[in-house]
């Protein structure tokens, strides 16, 4: 049995590929929030450079292993760890390991679902939707932009079915942005002092 963890100041900045998420965090951790890199993007690059096959397009499988294994190690070093005052923010959380799984039309363990059910993050998930403006491929991202789509889809379910509330974020500038997400934050901890 795994034991319930509930982390309010853990929020999850998610989406479809290529929507901002890196950039802003990258203007959140400019801003002195402290932010836990994406685990996939890690994991691809690490696997490029060793000819390994925890790849996407080589052992879709093993790499959905390898990632929720690391995805939840992660979460566990930084709920040891962390200020547990202060918001931090994960580029990416475990439920994006549920919904890769589901896209890839493979097994959910009942390990994932209990952690999915029991490791929380806030219940508030920052996502960012497709925006085709921005949207690129890369060496870590090959998705097209149909793909793309259906991933921020997928992703807003998973989140919604595990219990979480989808924060859709603005098609605006990355300041902007990540002024949207601190003043929501901000508001939400004033409402529940004020109760």
């Amino acid at each position: 049995m795994i034991e319930l963890k509930e982390n309010n100041n853990f929020y999850v900045i998610t989406g479809g590929p290529g929507v901002g998420k890196t950039t802003l965090l990258e203007e959140l951790k400019r801003r002195n929030y402290e932010i836990v890199p994406e685990i996939a993007r890690e994991l691809i690059k690490e696997q490029q450079k060793d000819n390994g096959k925890a790849l996407p397009w080589e052992n879709k499988n093993l790499y959905k292993e390898m990632m929720f294994d690391r995805s939840i190690s992660s979460f566990e070093e930084i709920d040891k760890n962390a200020n547990k005052e202060n918001p931090i923010f994960f580029d990416r959380g475990f439920l994006d390991t549920v919904c890769y799984a589901e896209l890839i039309e493979s097994e959910i363990s009942e390990p994932m679902k209990s952690y999915a059910e029991s490791w929380r993050y806030n219940k508030n998930v920052f996502m960012l939707p497709p925006w085709q403006e921005i949207y690129e491929t890369d060496n870590e991202r090959k998705q097209d932009w149909k793909e793309a789509v259906l991933t921020f889809e997928r992703m807003s379910e998973t989140y919604k079915n595990y219990g979480y509330r989808i924060i859709e974020l603005p098609k605006i500038s990355v300041s902007k942005r990540a002024d949207f997400v601190l003043e929501f934050i901000e508001l939400n901890r004033k409402k529940s002092t004020t109760r």
